[in-house]
C-alpha cells in the first residue's frame, strides 16, 4: 500500500576520516567556489541524500584544527570524485582554507555520519534556501527523475550569484536578491506568491531565524508538517552552529 504521507528514512554509516587531494577548483560565481576532491581513500564513500553533510577539517589559524559541515555537491564513484561547493560568505577558517587551497593540496574530511532519504507520494517539490543550501538544492534537482515538477526559491546577494541547474526535471528557478542573509523578507514575499497544491513537499534550509520564519509562514498557510523538512544550516553570530531539524 502506498504511504499517505512522505517518509524520511534515516541511514547510519560508519564514520571514516579520509585524506584526499584537491583535483580541481572552479569559481562558479564570485561568491561560490567549487573544489573537486579525490584519492584512494575516497573508496567506500557513501552519500545517499542530497542534503548529507560531511565534516571538513581545516587549520583554525591558531595551530589546531577546526571542523565545518559541508554538503557533498556531487559524488561520482566511477570517477572517484567528490565535489564540494563553498559559499564564501564569511571570513571563517573553512572559507580562508578554500580561498587558499590549490590543486594538489591535501584535504581532510569525515563522514557522512548518515543520510536521510525522502520518499513517498510526492507529486511536486518546492526547494527554498540561501547560498549555504544551494549545493543541496542543486544536487537534489539534478538527481530528480525526468519530468518531476520542482520549483526552487533561493536568496542570493545579486544576479551574479545565480546558478544554472542542469536537470531533466520540470524546474522553475526563482531568485531573490538581498544584502542581509538574516533578513527573511524577500523570501517570505516570494513564498506568498507560490501555490502549494496537495502532495507538494517543501524542503528548506537557511540561517536558522530565516528558516524558522519560512516554516511558520508555511504552517500559517496550512501546509502539513509531514510535507516539509526545515533546517537552520547556520546561526547568525555563532560559528559552527546549526539547527539540522526545526
Amino acid at each position: 500500500m502506498t504511504a499517505l504521507t512522505p517518509t524520511i528514512t534515516r541511514h547510519r554509516f560508519e564514520v571514516q576520516r579520509r585524506k584526499l587531494t584537491v583535483l580541481a577548483r572552479e569559481e562558479v560565481t564570485p561568491q561560490m567556489l567549487r573544489l573537486v576532491l579525490g584519492g584512494p581513500e575516497l573508496s567506500g564513500f557513501t552519500s545517499l541524500g542530497a542534503d548529507d553533510h560531511i565534516k571538513l577539517f581545516v587549520p583554525d589559524g591558531a595551530g589546531g584544527q577546526a571542523m565545518r559541515d559541508y554538503t557533498p555537491r556531487a559524488y561520482d564513484p566511477a570517477k572517484g570524485e567528490l565535489v564540494i561547493d563553498f559559499a564564501l560568505h564569511d571570513a571563517g577558517p573553512a572559507t580562508a582554507w578554500a580561498r587558499a587551497v590549490q590543486v594538489g593540496d591535501e584535504a581532510q574530511i569525515g563522514g557522512p555520519r548518515g543520510a536521510q532519504v525522502i520518499e513517498g507520494p510526492i507529486a511536486r517539490w518546492l526547494m527554498i534556501g540561501d547560498e549555504t543550501a544551494l549545493p543541496a538544492i542543486a544536487r537534489r534537482i539534478e538527481e530528480m527523475a525526468p519530468g518531476t515538477p520542482v520549483t526552487s526559491l533561493v536568496a542570493v546577494q545579486s544576479a551574479g550569484e545565480e546558478q544554472r541547474i542542469e536537470t531533466r526535471a520540470e524546474h522553475v528557478a526563482l531568485w531573490v536578491h538581498r544584502a542581509d542573509p538574516t533578513d527573511a523578507t524577500g523570501l517570505l514575499a516570494a513564498l506568498a506568491r507560490i501555490s502549494l497544491p496537495e502532495q507538494t513537499f517543501v524542503w528548506l534550509a537557511a540561517e536558522a531565524g530565516v528558516a524558522k520564519a519560512l516554516r511558520a509562514a508555511l504552517a500559517e498557510r496550512g501546509h502539513p508538517a509531514p510535507w516539509m523538512k526545515a533546517a537552520g544550516y547556520w546561526v547568525s553570530g555563532e560559528a559552527d552552529r546549526s539547527e539540522k531539524e526545526l
